[in-house]
């Protein structure tokens, strides 16, 4: 299936059980999005997804990628003196031993979050760690993907993230927000489709409709562009 990670990007047992992952790049930057947007933050890219969302805007990241130690990239993220960290991809998840790392960060006293498609299992991720994961729309085409039983594992700090690409998005996004009680469970954000939907549309319909949701936009996109690694 073309949205499956290839067996050359799957990390061996072995390498899972001692500690390594893939990692496509480390940076300092603003985070972009989420309720931490503007804060200096140290991203930790992974390499990989199982998933193929039409809008996606780091597809550099699916292949390629250099295998480092847990303890590397520890040690990496400490050089830059950050407090925030965020676990990126790719699909973060996809790898098991992201989940050591994530552990190590926090007790290492770093204020960590992911960014998830939502497609995995996020029950196993450090309960210190905040939770922004996607739940995809029907205009991504990975809709058939959720797992919609992570919703019940969301707690009132992480935050559920729609990228919005079309009026029919929004009003499913609406309706999935409206049957799953999400704003009683946790934060919930509309950001629109770069190139897609004029932002001010998306705005607009929210205050329109009255909808208690956040409306969020890419910061690092408009400071940087597009660029890898900002």
């Amino acid at each position: 299936m073309s949205g499956s990670i290839r067996a050359e990007d799957q990390p061996p047992a072995a390498e899972v059980d001692g500690g390594r992952l893939k990692i496509t790049e480390i940076f300092r930057s603003l985070q972009g999005e989420s309720d931490s947007v503007g804060w200096p933050t140290v991203f930790v890219r992974l390499t990989g997804c199982p998933l193929r969302c039409q809008y996606c805007d780091t597809a550099y990241a699916f292949h390629g990628g250099q295998w480092q130690t847990v303890d590397t990239v520890v040690a990496t993220v400490a050089d830059y003196a950050t407090r925030r960290v965020c676990i990126t991809g790719g699909e973060p998840l996809a790898q098991r031993a992201v989940l050591g790392l994530m552990r190590r960060l926090c007790d290492g006293g770093h204020a960590v979050s992911i960014e998830t498609s939502g497609a995995l299992d996020i029950s196993g991720i450090d309960r210190r760690v905040r939770r922004v994961m996607d739940l995809k729309t029907p205009d991504s085409g990975e809709q058939a993907r959720n797992r919609w039983e992570n919703l019940s594992d969301l707690r009132a700090d992480d935050e559920v993230k729609f990228v919005i690409c079309s009026r029919a998005d929004y009003d499913w996004a609406n309706a999935m927000v409206d049957q799953h009680a999400l704003l009683t469970r946790t934060r919930v954000l509309y950001s629109p489709s770069a190139d897609q939907l004029p932002a001010r549309d998306l705005a607009d319909w929210i205050l329109e409709d009255r909808r208690e949701v956040r409306f969020q936009t890419q910061l690092h996109k408009a400071l940087w562009g597009a660029t890898p690694g900002r």
